[in-house]
């Protein structure tokens, strides 16, 4: 077993991790966080903040690592994994990662540009058809005084580069009250006993909230993706992303199902400060056939540590080359530009949030930086200039998702002195 998911504390974790660099190019750990430019002290109020918030019943638990120059400088793991069943949290626990899904599909895609199999200038309905057949739901208000959908034909097709980027016209239905957004929901769209091709079938019955490219919306863009490259590499979601991305970096305990030996491991929510239940949306074990390209994934630390440092190697990682480094420049790159619907500072890529502006954003950073979140709270990002990767992983649901990894994010920043 991975040197890194023995670790059961700060001292152990940097034996056995020096012995795995030198065996199979996991980071090393540096002797101290000072050592790269963190400080000991924030990092270590960090820790004392997530473990207040424990103990007051906001997190379960949480495994937290920090990064930076190539090495790992600190690593937190903390409360427990499964409060219900008493057990502690361990830093190979399983995570659902939600949305930190959607970087994924989106290097898969990427390695078939590469690969010259599709454009991001291609227009989906090459790939899915009857994607090409679906109209923009324009709202008006009918002759009774009732609002209805008028459908227009889009501006133009939906490309592949719409769905990486979040621009293709397509939404959540729980993101909005629109008749768009209520029939999404009327059509349980994404319900788990659909397959991907089920799921794009039932969704091209629906309308486009908007032309594609008109505007950002966060939507099922990257849940179509998955299934556009289900059709381009003749596999299932699942099997592409093993073969694509899980072996050649050695993510050994990432998928859509969690087996059945190592369901132990699987970190779950617990009840809320006055009892409420934080529910998950989904079982890792329910035997599912939706493999939800935008956010049905299950993770550990190190496996996402090792998705990530490919990334911030530029698409290699141990010899293994996923993405080119102009794939990866061009992906980390701003493809919203002036449309509407990102906040202030904060554009996005293709599979990733990416800072623009150095203030605007009400959170500290690089502008270059990028990343993303999940439902449960989880959270990466990648800083190039800093050369920073900052992991967080727990499993918590709202109100108090955003303001935990937020506040996470706040912190790491104020670690850098030097």
């Amino acid at each position: 077993m991975n040197g890194l998911r023995l670790a059961l504390s700060a001292l152990a974790l940097l034996s056995v991790a020096t012995a795995a660099h030198a065996e199979n190019g996991v980071l090393p750990m540096a002797s101290k966080p000072e050592d790269v430019g963190l400080s000991s002290a924030q990092l270590k109020r960090l820790e004392q903040v997530t473990q207040k918030h424990i103990d007051e019943g906001l997190v379960p638990g949480a495994v937290m690592v920090v990064a930076r120059r190539g090495k790992i400088a600190w690593v937190s793991t903390l409360g427990k994994r499964d409060v219900a069943a008493g057990d502690a949290m361990k830093f190979d626990s399983i995570f659902r990662i939600y949305s930190m899904t959607k970087p994924i599909v989106s290097v898969a895609a990427m390695q078939m540009v590469e690969e010259g199999k599709l454009q991001v200038s291609d227009p989906v309905s090459k790939f899915l058809p009857e994607i090409g057949k679906m109209k923009v739901g324009v709202e008006k208000i009918g002759a009774d005084g009732r609002p209805l959908l008028q459908l227009t034909d889009p501006d133009r097709p939906m490309t592949v580069q719409d769905l990486l980027r979040h621009t293709s016209g397509l939404t959540y239905g729980s993101r909005g009250t629109t008749l768009v957004n209520q029939a999404y929901v009327a059509a349980k769209i994404g319900d788990r006993s659909m397959s991907n091709e089920e799921f794009v079938a039932k969704l091209s019955t629906l309308s486009l909230k908007f032309s594609p490219g008109a505007r950002w919306e966060y939507g099922v863009s990257t849940d179509v993706l998955g299934r556009l490259v289900e059709v381009v590499d003749g596999k299932k979601l699942g099997e592409a992303l093993g073969a694509r991305v899980f072996q050649p970096l050695g993510m050994v305990d990432s998928g859509f199902q969690v087996a059945a030996d190592k369901l132990s491991r699987a970190a779950q929510p617990g009840p809320r400060p006055g009892g409420q239940p934080m529910t998950p949306r989904f079982a890792v074990n329910d035997g599912a056939k939706y493999e939800s390209g935008g956010g049905g994934l299950t993770s550990t630390m190190e496996d996402y540590l090792r998705f990530t440092a490919m990334l911030a190697n530029g698409g290699a990682l141990s010899g293994k080359r996923l993405l080119g480094k102009q794939t990866m420049a061009f992906m980390t790159a701003d493809h919203t530009g002036n449309r509407p619907g990102r906040p202030p500072g904060l554009g996005f890529g293709l599979g990733f949030e990416v800072r623009t502006t150095t203030g605007e954003a009400a959170l500290p950073g690089s502008v270059g930086e990028y990343g993303w979140a999940g439902n449960a709270g989880t959270l990466f990002w990648i800083d190039p200039k800093e050369q920073l990767i900052a992991i967080y992983m727990v499993q918590v649901s709202d109100p108090d998702r955003i303001a935990l990894r937020n506040q996470f994010r706040t912190m790491v920043q104020s670690a850098i002195i030097d």
